[in-house]
């Protein structure tokens, strides 16, 4: 008997809660046929931050209001509503189509801005695959070069620069992973190949040391036929790195392989 009042008592609260939710503003405005009704909720929801109520309202709007003159705040809200919603992959669609409907609008730079700055948020850690990455740079580099004049300019310029510095630094992973399991040759091309992608990296120094300290590793490891090339060629990165980064707190450690390649010189000559 307590066991059956248990479950009835379930199924009235169930029923009430239900009979409750039928009767809720939300649910009264999406039985309405009253468009405008919807639209104005919608946008309450929205200013309350209610992102996926407001969402969901604004998309059974979407082809009601297209054409209109109300269009245009309503799919601004819609974009947004998706952000929010942290679903950046449609958002990015969607302020790409703002822009591609309204290209003429106040916000087409804003939500031009926004399209990149979604791949920007999709950029994940930097162990892993970085396409969002270079969508981020490629997007933010598009909307300076349309939008020379937007305030956003300068944020936009500072999340390029993150975007590369995360992209330099799996290079440099991919580098010493190469040269940690004894592969030089790669580790010396990969380290060179980062400092040609980022001459300008304030660790250009110690990429162009590492390309030295690979080399020497590689030439030391190498059959002798090989050996006098190898380490000749530590020489010359050494004289080129002592060119350009003279000062540099690499410049002794560097100096160290140049030494070593030498001596090894002389005694392959003697050989």
């Amino acid at each position: 008997m307590k066991h059956r009042m248990i479950i009835r008592t379930a199924i009235s609260m169930l029923m009430a809660a239900t009979l409750i939710a039928g009767c809720s503003p939300l649910a009264k405005i999406e039985k309405s046929g009253d468009y405008q009704k919807k639209l104005a909720y919608a946008n309450e929801l929205y200013a309350r931050k209610k992102y996926t109520q407001a969402h969901d309202l604004y998309e059974s709007l979407l082809t009601v209001y297209k054409g209109t003159t109300q269009f245009e705040n309503l799919y601004y809200r819609y974009a947004y509503s998706t952000y929010y919603m942290k679903d950046y992959i449609q958002a990015a669609f969607h302020f790409k189509n703002f822009v591609d409907y309204f290209p003429n609008s106040p916000h087409a730079a804003e939500m031009a801005f926004m399209q990149a700055y979604c791949f920007y948020k999709l950029s994940p850690q930097v162990e892993l695959d970085q396409s969002n990455t270079e969508k981020a740079i490629g997007q933010m580099q598009q909307f300076i070069d349309t939008y020379p004049e937007s305030d956003k300019v300068e944020e936009a310029n500072k999340i390029i620069d993150a975007c590369r510095a995360k992209l330099e630094e799996k290079e440099y992973r991919a580098a010493m992973l190469y040269y940690n399991l004894g592969y030089y040759q790669a580790a010396a091309i990969t380290f060179n190949n980062v400092l040609l992608d980022y001459p300008t990296s304030p660790r250009s120094d110690e990429y162009k040391y590492l390309v030295i300290k690979s080399e020497y590793m590689y030439a030391l490891n190498s059959v002798p036929s090989k050996q006098e090339e190898r380490f000749n060629q530590v020489i010359t990165d050494y004289l080129d790195f002592m060119q350009y980064y003279a000062n540099s707190k690499y410049a002794r450690e560097a100096a160290t392989y140049y030494h070593l390649a030498q001596q090894n010189l002389k005694s392959l000559s003697h050989e």
